[in-house]
């Protein structure tokens, strides 16, 4: 198989402007174990790819057909069972379709991933000192909308380019743009601070995360600020303190923004599949 060049970084409407010629392949039916769910896409041109399916022996081969149809042949629809027979080993079938690239194909991929942006979490940093910075960086490539709250301007220098970013004398007062069904992460430098805006977040029920870094003892601290200003164990039982648990050791900011990261994706996973239960039970 010729070496492709990989083209994810560059927004969808600047690839198919490069390729004109090439050929979305989409899952349409995903059944059992698969790689990817129904409805995940790639575009391939005769030299390039955008996105993928899952990666292994069923991408190459839908890789070869998509070529085939940019030479006149390949198949519209294939159904590909994943198993010992292709070297694969996830006991899934997926089927997937095939078709040209055309304008009216990209308006739809555009609107998509339009709506997909839309509909991320809101994940709210407040503070962004080195462990702020590494969680900005390691949420970015996630299906998250993230948002970095400081005090100092500094601070807010070497982000991501997607976080949104804001400058202010008083974060806490931010707590209230959190959408329903955020989180909010309390990095900052000031533990005072931290307590304040960790107040205002607990206050909201209607969050799905809030974390706090620390440790057990600064938890227990807060815990008797908290209940002095008239908290309860109710609102201290919805705080993540410490973030990223306490089974893994290293304190390096990028380890503490991986397991920060793994349980933003865990929380929401859970949301989700609770939310699923709800739909079918209403049926």
């Amino acid at each position: 198989m010729q070496s492709d060049d990989m083209h994810d970084h560059l927004p969808l409407a600047a690839f198919i402007a490069l390729h004109p010629r090439a050929i979305l392949i989409e899952i349409s039916q995903a059944k059992g174990s698969t790689p990817r769910e129904e409805g995940t896409f790639m575009l391939v041109s005769n030299t390039a790819i955008w996105g993928t399916i899952g990666g292994g022996q069923f991408e190459y081969m839908a890789i070869d057909n998509a070529r085939a149809m940019l030479s006149g042949s390949g198949m519209p629809v294939m159904d590909i069972p994943l198993g010992p027979e292709i070297g694969q080993c996830c006991g899934g079938r997926t089927k997937l379709s095939f078709r040209p690239v055309t304008s009216k194909v990209a308006e739809r991929l555009e609107r998509k991933l339009r709506n997909e942006q839309d509909e991320r979490p809101a994940i709210f940093l407040f503070g962004s000192g080195h462990v702020g910075q590494a969680l900005a960086k390691a949420l970015s490539p996630l299906p998250f909308a993230v948002t970095v709250i400081e005090t100092r301007s500094e601070a807010l220098e070497d982000l991501p380019d997607d976080a949104a970013k804001h400058l202010t004398a008083m974060p806490e007062a931010f707590v209230k743009a959190i959408p329903a069904g955020g989180a909010a992460i309390i990095l900052t430098h000031d533990h005072a601070l931290d307590f304040l805006i960790a107040r205002e977040t607990l206050a909201r029920q209607d969050l799905a995360y809030v974390g706090m870094i620390g440790s057990l003892t600064k938890r227990a601290t807060f815990s008797h600020w908290l209940k002095r200003e008239g908290g309860n164990d109710a609102m201290l039982s919805r705080l993540v303190l410490p973030i990223g648990g306490d089974t893994v050791k290293d304190k390096r900011p990028a380890v503490i923004a991986a397991l920060v990261a793994a349980e933003l994706l865990e929380t929401y996973a859970a949301a989700e599949q609770q939310a699923s239960k709800r739909q079918v039970s209403s049926l």
